[in-house]
């Protein structure tokens, strides 16, 4: 179990992990071993909320495959572990964004003076562009 927050837990069996060879410098060495790791959650399988699923779809964007399947790839480090350790920070980081409840707006109305504030700028603005206008001369 890996703890997300609060008491909310995913399963490691929800996770699948596959390493693939990365590209990039190292000479002889990233030849021969596969340190780059793409990391597989499945959102729809998964014991989060329903909301929280439909969030993190949403957050997942192009990463999201279409049976739900959330694909995080890291490549940063020369080190397996270190990618690894890596790309599960960034879908727990996804997961608790998604987890995240929208702060509610609180109405909130203009006080009388900040009224008579807006209408008196609103006339001296319009005064302004009064006299800007051509004036008519009579002959």
């Amino acid at each position: 179990m890996i703890h997300v927050i609060g008491d909310i837990f995913i399963e490691e069996s929800d996770i699948q992990e596959e390493f693939v060879r990365s590209g990039g410098p190292g000479g002889q060495h990233v030849n021969k071993v596969s340190t780059a790791v793409q990391l597989r959650f499945d959102i729809v399988g998964s014991r989060l909320p329903q909301e929280a699923k439909k969030k993190l779809i949403g957050l997942g964007g192009r990463r999201v495959t279409e049976e739900g399947v959330l694909i995080i790839s890291s490549r940063e480090t020369r080190s397996r572990g270190m990618n690894r350790a890596e790309a599960l920070e960034k879908l727990l980081g996804l997961i608790r964004k998604a987890l995240e409840r929208p702060v509610k707006r609180i109405k909130t109305r203009p006080s009388f003076a900040a009224k008579l504030k807006r209408v008196d700028l609103k006339k001296a603005t319009g005064g302004i562009k009064k006299m800007r206008k051509k004036v008519k001369v009579e002959e």
